[in-house]
């Protein structure tokens, strides 16, 4: 469910995917670039160009240049993407610099060399921005790396560019259009040009899914890594809560936020996952994280993962959808038993999830107003505060509202933030979802809980904004709760991606990535986007 969504109506019902009729044969635009240019680009792993830097056919200076150029033509071209906000001006000298130290023998790691597109919500201390897709945040360029991106640089990936992104992470109005930002303008669905690219991260779902970087960072507090994936035919994991560290990221909620790999298959998923993990002092969530931080997720993968394992389904993922929604999701989960694993059914599990997520939209409001005035009293742009964005917004409408309003920005500006006297019951009602998942697993043995990861894309509506596109979807449980959650594509309904998400406890991310691995390798129902035009008459 997208965010705004889930704040107007604090509930989980289901919306009725719009019928489409006389649908014409989608024709695929003329691709501007010649495949053989940086033919080794498409669909390429982390392990694939770690061999090839290895051998000496490729350098991470050519990775780079090639990279930079399928960007220029693809998202800046007649394709028009649009799904990278700014390029990193240093990405050639760093990749040469990582260069020279393969030469002498030093490989820092699987990320050595690899380009990585950033979320432009995340802090970089570098040359570019950092605005969350917002005008009123021209100029602030971060003192230092956030937590997580100074982790990626230690590991010699090449931080390429920043993606673009649905403004303040969809956290803006309830009318809002998933993928535009006042400063980066509309991005758009690889698949299918005019469909909604979903979520906030949409920026480098568009980008992962082009093959325009090898894997891309996201965030999420409700659907943003997880949305975006789903429609673009991704692997996209949301960690638990505090994996990750959030510091140096432009916050939501302290409960719900947390950054996450956004990627082509599992595997690649895994490795930027297990890279990225450790103890921040800035973030007391990572706390939890002392013992995890070693593990690597992209070990012991095996296609044999489903044998023996326990899955359980919410019933009500089968009974409502569009029917070739409902129909794939059936065939994975008869697939899923033939694997091995024993399909519990869960009735009423979404149901129970409904008064959780009504506390949690309150939540939200009030963390948000705390955790980004924080935030702001450092940045370097014209406003420092939620109330100055607001006054911004008012006086550069035409440039930052020409479509939708800030409703979010005021709404959450008029609370006390987390010092209003409703937070902690709110609080305590929308954590209380992990006693639900915990008990839940516990009665029934449990190691995930499956659900269609959400429906087929809509149309990008810059007037109405989003609009239902494929009934509830399975993010709020782990939204609200801090529990891991990854999507893995599915299949397609009328040439756009949907994909299927595996959910559990808090840390569990090692059986879920085993369980993902599985089904991927089960199923190969990623295919390369074509940039249909439109399925619409």
């Amino acid at each position: 469910m997208k965010r705004s969504d889930f704040i107007k109506r604090g509930a989980l019902a289901g919306i009725g995917l719009p019928v489409v009729l006389k649908v014409k044969e989608p024709t695929p635009l003329i691709n501007l670039f010649t495949p053989e240019k940086h033919h080794f680009l498409e669909e390429v792993t982390i392990a694939e160009l770690q061999d090839k830097m290895a051998s000496g056919e490729l350098s991470a200076q050519k990775i780079v240049k090639a990279y930079l150029q399928r960007i220029q033509e693809i998202d800046k071209g007649e394709i028009h993407l649009n799904s990278v906000i700014e390029l990193n001006p240093d990405a050639l000298q760093i990749a040469e610099k990582l260069d020279q130290e393969r030469k002498s023998g030093k490989v820092r790691g699987p990320l050595h060399g690899i380009p990585v597109l950033i979320k432009d919500n995340i802090d970089t201390g570098d040359k570019m921005m950092t605005t969350s897709g917002s005008s009123a945040l021209v100029g602030n360029k971060a003192k230092e790396d956030a937590f997580i991106i100074h982790k990626l640089r230690e590991e010699g990936a090449v931080v390429l560019g920043k993606t673009n992104l649905s403004e303040f992470a969809n956290y803006r109005s309830t009318r809002s259009q998933s993928g535009w930002s006042s400063r980066g303008g509309q991005t758009r669905n690889a698949y299918v040009l005019d469909r909604n690219p979903l979520g906030s991260s949409s920026g480098s779902g568009a980008a992962v899914a082009a093959n325009l970087c090898t894997i891309a960072i996201g965030t999420e507090t409700n659907g943003s890594i997880i949305s975006p994936s789903a429609v673009h035919a991704l692997v996209g994991i949301k960690p638990t809560v505090g994996l990750w560290s959030r510091s140096g990221i432009i916050p939501i909620s302290s409960t719900q936020d947390t950054a996450g790999p956004m990627a082509r298959t599992v595997k690649d998923a895994a490795i930027l996952l297990s890279r990225l993990a450790g103890v921040d002092p800035k973030d007391e969530a990572t706390l939890q994280v002392k013992d995890k931080e070693k593990k690597d997720y992209s070990q012991h993968l095996s296609e044999g993962a489903l044998e023996g394992k326990r899955i359980g389904v919410d019933p009500v993922f089968l009974e409502r959808g569009h029917y070739k929604l409902t129909s794939l999701f059936q065939k994975s989960i008869d697939l899923i038993k033939e694997k091995g694993a024993e399909v519990v059914f869960l009735k009423d599990f979404m149901t129970a999830m409904r008064a959780p997520a009504t506390a949690s939209s309150k939540v939200l409001r009030y963390e948000f107003k705390t955790g980004l005035n924080t935030y702001l009293k450092h940045a370097q742009s014209a406003v420092h505060s939620l109330s100055e964005i607001i006054a911004y917004n008012q006086k550069h409408a035409q440039e930052a509202m020409p479509f939708f309003g800030q409703e979010i920005l005021l709404e959450a500006d008029e609370t006390d933030g987390i010092q209003s006297a409703d937070y902690p019951l709110s609080l305590a009602q929308s954590t209380f979802s992990r006693e639900i998942i915990n008990t839940l697993m516990a009665e029934h043995s449990l190691d995930a809980i499956c659900g269609y990861s959400r429906g087929p894309s809509g149309c990008i509506d810059l007037v109405n904004g989003d609009y239902g596109t494929g009934d509830m979807g399975f993010t709020t449980p782990a939204a609200i709760s801090g529990f891991p959650n990854i999507t893995v594509p599915m299949g397609f309904v009328h040439e756009l991606p949907v994909g299927i998400s595996f959910m559990g406890k808090a840390f569990s991310e090692a059986v879920l990535i085993q369980i993902a691995y599985a089904y991927e390798q089960a199923t190969h129902a990623r295919q390369t986007p074509k940039f249909i035009k439109s399925i619409s008459f």
